[in-house]
C-alpha cells in the first residue's frame, strides 16, 4: 500500500498518524508513506502490532520485505512521472 502526502497540515496529520493506527489495527503488512513535499519515503512495518518506520532520502536504496525484488532509489520514486 503506497500513500502519496497532499499539502495541508490536516492532510499531513491524516497520513502521517491518523491512517497508521487504522492499517495497524487491518494488520496491513508494510506500506508506504511518499512525502514530495519533503522529498522522502517513509516505509512502516508491521511488528508486533506496531509500526516500525525506515526513511528513504535522495540516493538511499530503498529495502522493502514486499517489494524484495524492487531496485530503486528514493529519488526515481519521488520523481517518476515528472517532465
Amino acid at each position: 500500500m503506497v500513500e502519496v502526502v497532499s499539502p495541508g497540515k490536516v492532510n499531513e496529520d491524516r497520513d502521517y498518524r491518523y491512517k497508521r493506527s487504522e492499517y495497524a489495527a487491518r494488520g496491513i503488512p508494510e506500506y508506504w508513506i511518499v512525502d514530495a513535499q519533503k522529498a522522502r519515503i517513509t516505509l512502516l512495518t508491521l511488528v508486533d502490532g506496531l509500526y516500525e518506520e525506515t526513511v528513504f532520502q535522495g540516493t538511499d536504496i530503498i529495502k522493502s520485505a514486499t517489494f524484495s525484488v524492487l531496485d530503486a532509489i528514493a529519488v526515481q520514486v519521488l520523481t517518476a512521472g515528472q517532465v
